[in-house]
């Protein structure tokens, strides 16, 4: 599956107030699972010492594909296509590794 047919099948899913004029809804859900993803972490590091087990990793990976049905969500709502979003996030990751500033500040490096 590619990113745009992601993008499509999830939006069948999508219910929630204003749909299809509301960038609010799935840009909070974006935070508060991109949150749920850290928090998973963080008790990786307290309670398992670092360590993954393949239990932990699937419990990451839900919470992952929850992060991108939201960012999916919001991408839909910009009127974005998520394919285009990855393929320019690579471009500008190739540029700046070409003129050796991935690392640094700023968005416009």
């Amino acid at each position: 599956m590619d990113f745009n047919e992601y993008q499509k099948q999830a939006w069948k899913t999508a219910i929630y107030p204003n749909k299809g004029n509301n960038i609010f809804y799935p840009a909070l859900g974006l935070g508060g699972e991109c949150g749920e993803v850290l928090e998973k972490i963080k008790k990786i590091m307290r309670d398992n010492e670092g360590e993954i087990s393949e239990k932990k990793k699937e419990e990451l990976m839900k919470e992952m594909g929850d992060v991108f049905w939201y960012l999916a969500a919001l991408a839909t709502e910009l009127n974005l296509n998520l394919n285009e979003i990855a393929e320019k996030n690579i471009s500008k990751l190739n540029s700046r590794k070409e003129r050796d500033i991935l690392h640094g500040e700023g968005d416009n490096r």
